[in-house]
């Protein structure tokens, strides 16, 4: 009987250039999602708490004291620790540095990036990776592709135009779950995508968990992107 991870780390360095000017004066997980009145992160850590996390471990980076004084006035549903990389490491080597301080090293853990704001089962996501005795499982999203595509017969006539069709293409949804091995294989300097994932990727220990159809999914990574998450939430509560 596996158990569901009760720890996290939420990786939130990210400086969201894109995102200026909501960023020239704080870090990307504490841009407002539009009509919530709460960042990014805030949507993170509730959604975290309501899947059983009980502890979470906050990596900031660019302007990290904007975030760490919000985490420490917020109501929050579960504990916070927050830690601060006195050098860049990498998104391995931040991993790692986070990773560290988590409550229970010789338990699994979730991580997150801190501008994903999505909604779905990490219960699931955790027997999923449980049942294929993967060290380590990445969701993974089939995002809208953003412009209007066109379809063709085999004469080269167009047949059809499609607004925003979903891509053909899984990617990385930025939501993993780890076992407590994971940790040690992480590069103390330099990014885990290029080292540790294609190493595990060969090994057959690395899965792939789809998000379940009509799960609710997105990067905030540009203005556009915060204008539609506040759009589809509204016709959410509508």
């Amino acid at each position: 009987m596996h158990t569901n991870p009760t720890q996290a780390v939420v990786l939130a360095g990210g400086q969201g250039s894109r995102l200026r000017p909501y960023t020239d004066d704080r870090p990307k997980p504490m841009v407002e999602i539009p009509g919530t009145g709460t960042p990014i992160i805030g949507h993170q850590l509730s959604w975290l708490a309501a899947e059983g996390v009980t502890d979470a471990v906050v990596s900031c980076g660019h302007l990290a004291e904007v975030l760490q004084e919000w985490l420490e006035t917020a109501d929050l549903p579960l504990k916070v620790t927050t830690v601060v990389e006195s050098e860049p490491l990498g998104r391995g080597g931040g991993l790692k540095y986070a990773a560290a301080h988590l409550p229970a090293p010789d338990q699994p853990w979730y991580a997150t990036n801190g501008d994903i704001w999505t909604r779905f089962s990490l219960r699931e996501m955790a027997a999923f990776h449980a049942e294929r005795d993967a060290v380590a499982t990445l969701a993974l999203a089939r995002p809208r592709i953003p412009w209007g595509a066109v379809e063709t017969d085999t004469f080269g006539h167009i047949t059809d135009f499609v607004e925003s069709p979903p891509s053909p293409y899984l990617i990385n949804a930025g939501v993993y779950v780890f076992s407590a091995a994971f940790t040690e294989l992480l590069p103390d300097l330099g990014d885990h995508e290029r080292t540790t994932f294609p190493r595990l990727a060969r090994e057959r220990r690395l899965a792939g968990f789809p998000l379940p159809q009509g799960a609710y999914w997105r990067a905030i990574d540009t203005a556009k992107d915060l204008t539609e998450a506040a759009k589809e939430l509204a016709a959410q509560r509508a």
